[in-house]
């Protein structure tokens, strides 16, 4: 298989799984390396293709009539209460698509999520654990932004809402 059909079933095979899909998993599929995969991705998006790198891996963004709303919360809060603020916004049935920290050095410092139940904050935080990585508000004294996907405004007013009454959102 040349690069160009490889580049092809990638997009297929991420296309056609509402679950991420590791650049592991993939190797393993058109049998070459996970680095021939992550490269073939990094061009594919150089080329247009909106493919976003989770922690479970590569997903194609696929919002649908529920998440047509998106918006942006600014929180603040200590990294034992990112569990509770997660299942607030997924119990809220919004999907929590990333989060974005501004760093001193860096700037903007964006890390992909994605997460829309339980299961995956859980799966997030486990890994986060497991890995022996800080969760990149801790980079910032607890504070970062969120982008989510609502149904419309008012859905996420009520998420923004709740996440308010539980002290989550950033005072300056």
């Amino acid at each position: 298989m040349n690069a160009d059909s490889r580049r092809e079933k990638i997009l297929r095979l991420i296309n056609h799984t509402h679950q991420p899909i590791s650049a592991s998993a993939l190797a393993r599929e058109l049998g070459v390396s996970r680095q021939i995969i992550v490269g073939d991705v990094a061009l594919l998006r150089a080329v247009g293709h909106e493919i976003i790198a989770t922690a479970r891996g590569y997903i194609i963004p696929n919002f649908n009539e529920k998440h047509q709303y998106i918006g942006k919360i600014v929180c603040q809060h200590t990294p034992e209460n990112t569990k509770d603020e997660l299942y607030k916004i997924v119990d809220g049935g919004a999907m929590v698509l990333n989060v974005i920290v501004e760093h001193d050095l860096y700037g903007e410092l964006t890390g992909a999520l994605n997460l829309s139940n339980q299961q995956e904050v859980d799966a997030f935080l486990r890994k986060a654990r497991t890995s022996k990585t800080k969760l990149l508000s801790e980079l910032t004294m607890g504070v970062h932004t969120h982008t989510i996907a609502c149904t419309d405004e008012i859905h996420f007013n009520q998420v923004r809402e709740t996440l308010k009454a539980c002290g989550y959102l950033y005072k300056n």
